[in-house]
């Protein structure tokens, strides 16, 4: 059952809008290939880098200090009961039984995915 999240207050990411001229580029990540577009961010969040897309960045974050952001948005999310992938925005995620499902819309759409250690450390319930 999916339940309603928000990032905990600690919880902030670093990054950078990719404000070049450019067809954009693919990269390698979370067992697929991944396509960035111009106007998307550039992301490091802990270890782990990634893009996110212009306009969901845009809904979702808000800035904290220079090239710190905090998600500000609920996230719906439930625990996946086995592996599968999800499509998402920038291409499709593969996850495994025990991983988070997210969402950042209450309706299931805007899908990806986290390990449940990285899940539980950002999120906590609303």
């Amino acid at each position: 059952m999916r339940k309603k999240y928000r990032k905990k207050a600690n919880q902030f990411i670093n990054a950078v809008q990719i404000d070049l001229v450019t067809d954009g580029f693919t990269y390698q990540k979370w067992g697929a290939i991944q396509q960035a577009k111009s106007g998307d961010w550039l992301v490091k969040n802990g270890a782990d880098t990634y893009t996110i897309g212009k306009n969901v960045f845009g809904k979702t974050y808000c800035p904290v200090g220079d090239g710190k952001y905090v998600k500000t948005t609920p996230i719906w999310a439930e625990v996946a009961t086995e592996d599968g992938s999800v499509k998402t925005k920038e291409g499709e995620s593969h996850y495994k039984a025990g991983d988070y499902l997210v969402s950042n819309n209450e309706d299931g759409s805007d899908s990806y995915c986290i390990s449940a250690d990285k899940f539980t450390e950002m999120y906590e319930v609303v």
